[in-house]
């Protein structure tokens, strides 16, 4: 699996360059930092995991990846809710942050089923 080739790692992609372009003006540094860190960090964490050897390594940086979704899922309804975010935009993000955590889940389903296949056949 070549993380470039997959869809949740490009639509985090995507999300994490959406969001770094909406903020780039946004004076508060210390929330534009943080929101930025959690958007980068899904994309990364996506792709530091496939390129692991192992599946149970690959699955903790996914599993990873999926708490920084939730984490950047609660730091777009905060920046709506303080004017930061539009409205529109925000629910959008939001939206898209559920679509990656199921696809997340997915991925981490497929990866530990495929351990327990080669564990299994290893016996």
């Amino acid at each position: 699996m070549q993380f470039v080739n997959m869809e949740v790692w490009k639509r985090s992609r995507l999300l994490a360059i959406a969001l770094y372009r909406e903020m780039a003006e946004l004076r508060d540094f210390g929330f534009k930092d943080q929101i930025t860190r959690s958007a980068l960090s899904v994309p990364s964490n996506i792709a530091e995991g496939l390129e692991r050897g192992t599946n149970p390594d690959k699955c903790r940086f996914i599993e990873y990846a999926k708490g920084s979704v939730a984490e950047l899922r609660t730091q777009i309804d905060i920046g709506i809710e303080i004017g930061y975010i539009p409205i529109d935009i925000g629910k959008k993000w939001i939206k898209e942050c559920c679509e990656l955590s199921l696809m997340l889940v997915g991925l981490i389903r497929t990866l530990k089923n495929k351990s327990r296949i080669e564990l299994h056949e290893a016996e």
